[in-house]
Parts: C-alpha cells; structure tokens; sequence
C-alpha cells in the first residue's frame, strides 16, 4: 500500500467485460487564439460524416490501458467545502477542457470523459447540481458519497497522464433557460474554456434542445474545441434487468445501470462499472448512534447515518473497513431493513478512538454477496 494525496492506493484492476470507447474523429487542439480551434467531426460506425465542419486536422485517439488503481481513501470528510466554492470553481476553469454530463455515479464512462479530456488539456468535470430540486423530483441518495469524490478523481489520475481531475459543480437553476448558444456562450466568453468532451447522446439548453451535433456547431462558433466520444458499451446489457423501453438506454454504461446493479446486489458488477469497488460512507461523528453486542468486533449502524446508496439487503463477505490512515480491515457485512452491520475480527469495536476523532466510517465492498437477509 502507498499513501499519497489523501488517498491509499491499492493495486486493482477492474477493466471488465466492456468495449473500449474512442474518439471517433477530433479536431486538433493547439495553444492558439480561440478562432483558430476547429469543431469535431461526429462519424457513424462506417465512418460517414454526418455533418462537415470545418477541420484543422483529424485524429483518432485511443483510451489509455488502465493502470493500477488507487482505490482506498486515507482520510475523509463529509464537510461540504470539500468541493471548490462555484464562484471561485469556474474562474479556475479557464483555459482547460470540460467534460460536460451528470457524473452521479463517475463510472468508466465518466472516467473516459476524463480521459479524452486530459489528452488535449487540462481535464475538469463540469456537472450541475440541484436538478432534483428544480423539478421537484423525490430526493435519492447519491451513488457516490460527497466526501469520497475527490479521492475516486484521484484515481483516475493514471489514467489521465498522471492529471487528477477537477470538479466543479454548477447550480442547474443558474443555467436551466439558457438557450443551446446562450450556454456555449457561457462556457467560452464568461467561463473561458479551450474545449469540451461530450458523449454522442449529450443533450443540452433549455429543454435538452441542442444535441452533439449543435454542440460541435456552435463551438467551431464560439471559437472553442469540441471533442465527441462513442459512449461506452456495457457488454452485459442482454442480460440486466433494465428498463429497454427507455429511449436514453441504449446499452451504454450509465448511472442507471450502477444504481440497478446495487439493487440487485450484484457487486461484481458494480465493480466493472465503477471501475473500482463500491464504497459505502456513514456519518458516525462521537459514535452517537452506534451499538456494539457482547460481541466486541460487531458494530451496528442505523440507515440514517448513510451518506450515499447502499446495495441490496443481504450478506457480503470479503469487505473492507475503512479507518482514516489505518490500514483497511476485513469485514464482513450485513445490510437490512433498518441498519448496517459489520463483523471484523481484527476490530475492537469497544476500545476504537477513530470514531471520537472523525466524522464518517467508509466501507468497501467485496464482490461476494452470500445470500439475502
């Protein structure tokens, strides 16, 4: 194990069952005024332009092997400026490349977002925020804690030329009318990107108006890089429970997916689409709320205390506890109803000053569910 940047590493590879994605045809990006950028291309699968922008030149670029992932947090927070303050996020924007979509769960597909992003600049994610509220849609927990996403960027940083990411989150309600050109506007004139990445089904404007290709239209506008990707395949889609009658699932890895898999319970397959390990984050601030059986390595935790989305009630073997800059411990945990439970023998549950000197507990989980509770 090597500690570095807040972050354990461990050396894991989950590079699974999944076609690889590219970028099918991009301009190139040189560092020159802003009207010498040219738009991207889009090309279907015979490799027949859909629409011809003007091109400085034309390149395949191809994903990077995975490398050895570090997956294991050293530190963690739930406290919320973790994340850059927007106002001060979107001044550092400038002069980077923005991968634009909704990155709930930061799965393979958002990673390769990243990827493609860190071959031509500097890599930032640009997602917006509070779309829940906007549309007064049922609040639901998030598939990645808050106080985990920055280590899980870190992790992609071997991916991205040894680059980790950067995140910066936009109000959905500040942005939410603009029309498509209103907001490539706003990216190039108020926020001073170089370029974006997007998937081939991005959609954005009020009203999801403009797609990939308007996108790439307006950029070579704007004076901006756009890059398009395939999206990622999710080889696996045959035999998932998921919803085909939605028009947007295609097949692709999505958040979605994550979310059904973790209902089903099937964390090898949630591992595939992560990328890594599913990580599960409960606030545990003075032990408040905790009990501990005669049993002195058994702990339970109340769903209350869950910071983000657990899997599906049941028994998991091969777990990991996650305790600040120590060394993870093997657990074993239990999901039901009403709490969490973890069974480590190496523990003692009673006599453990983490939890008067931090805020939350990680658990990471094997790929083995037993059986259900």
């Amino acid at each position: 194990m090597l500690s570095c940047g807040g972050c354990r590493i461990s050396h894991q590879n989950f590079g699974l069952g999944f076609s690889s994605t590219k970028i099918v045809h991009l301009s190139s990006f040189m560092l020159k005024p802003p009207s010498s950028f040219a738009a991207a291309a889009i090309v279907d699968n015979n490799h027949n332009h859909r629409f011809q922008p003007r091109l400085v030149s034309s390149s395949s670029l191809q994903s990077k092997s995975p490398g050895d992932i570090p997956i294991l947090p050293d530190s963690f927070s739930q406290r919320q400026d973790d994340h850059d303050h927007p106002s001060e996020a979107l001044s550092s924007v400038a002069g980077g490349i923005v991968a634009l979509g909704k990155f709930d769960a930061l799965h393979i597909g958002h990673r390769e977002l990243a990827i493609q992003a860190s071959k031509v600049g500097t890599p930032y994610l640009l997602s917006f925020v509070g779309m829940a509220e906007v549309f007064g849609w049922e609040p639901r927990p998030p598939v990645v804690a808050t106080c985990d996403r920055k280590c899980v960027l870190y992790s992609w940083a071997p991916y991205c030329g040894d680059v980790t990411p950067r995140e910066f989150q936009v109000q959905f309600s500040s942005v939410r009318h603009l029309t498509p050109r209103q907001f490539v506007e706003k990216l190039s004139r108020e926020l001073g990107v170089c370029g974006v990445v997007a998937g081939e089904n991005y959609r954005f404007g009020y009203k999801a108006a403009g797609d990939a290709s308007e996108l790439v239209r307006l950029c070579d506008e704007f004076g901006i890089g756009a890059y398009i990707i395939n999206s990622v395949m999710d080889r696996h889609q045959d035999v998932r429970n998921i919803n085909l009658c939605d028009l947007k699932e295609r097949g692709q890895v999505s958040s979605t997916r994550v979310r059904h898999a973790l209902a089903e319970g099937d964390m090898k397959y949630v591992s595939e689409l992560l990328g890594r390990r599913h990580r599960l984050f409960l606030a545990v601030k003075d032990c408040e709320g905790l009990t501990s059986t005669s049993n002195k390595h058994r702990m339970s935790a109340p769903k209350s205390f869950l910071l983000n989305l657990p899997p599906k009630d049941g028994f998991y073997e091969n777990c990991s506890l996650l305790l600040g800059e120590e060394n993870p411990v093997t657990c074993r945990v239990s999901v039901d109803t009403t709490h969490i439970h973890v069974v480590a023998d190496q523990v003692d549950f009673c006599d453990l000053d983490y939890f008067q000197n931090s805020q939350v507990l990680g658990i990471e989980f094997g790929e083995l569910r037993v059986n259900s509770v």
